[in-house]
């Protein structure tokens, strides 16, 4: 009974048990029979019946949007998107790195919206995009200089353990 932790609540077949729940009553059944049919609590089961008893079947329909509504429409997220992929460039930074605070006032600046920096990667999941980091490797790298630099000279400058003295055969336990 309940929803577990982490799963997603199916609106749609919660209010098809709530119905159910209204023709099992409707047809006579006692709130405990009904909760165990339906497997709710018969504490909800009282619930929905006051509610069908004030306003019907209509009552126990779904409310609708759970939480907060978005302050972004399906427009403002392509405008973002597309801004994103101009890059930060095109905001006048002079690196083509997004940075959270980067991308909340792109969202600013394209929708009049205001997130905070640390929120801003939220909408970025929505549109699909990830975090990742750059190589940062310059241009000049030499990897077979650098192997070679592993192979040979690494282990001749590479610091070795001291050598340990030999253990003393002397017992540290008092007698």
């Amino acid at each position: 009974m309940g929803n577990p932790a982490g799963i997603r609540r199916d609106f749609e077949a919660l209010e098809q048990r709530r119905l159910r729940a209204a023709e099992l009553l409707r047809k006579g059944l006692s709130e405990s029979e009904v909760a165990r049919r339906v497997g709710v609590h018969r504490q909800s089961i009282n619930r929905w019946a006051r509610r069908l008893a004030d306003g019907g079947r209509r009552a126990l329909r779904k409310a609708g949007r759970a939480g907060r509504k978005p302050l972004l429409q399906e427009r403002d997220l392509r405008r973002i998107e597309e801004g994103l992929k101009r890059g930060p460039e095109a905001l006048g930074y002079h690196t083509s790195l997004w940075t959270s605070a980067r991308v909340a006032e792109l969202i600013k600046k394209e929708c009049g919206v205001q997130y905070h920096a640390g929120h801003a990667w939220r909408i970025l999941g929505q549109l699909g995009w990830s975090c990742q980091r750059p190589t940062g490797r310059a241009l000049e790298r030499d990897e077979e200089a650098i192997r070679r630099w592993k192979r040979y000279r690494w282990p001749a400058i590479k610091k070795k353990p001291a050598k340990r003295a030999a253990s003393s055969s002397s017992s540290t336990r008092a007698d």
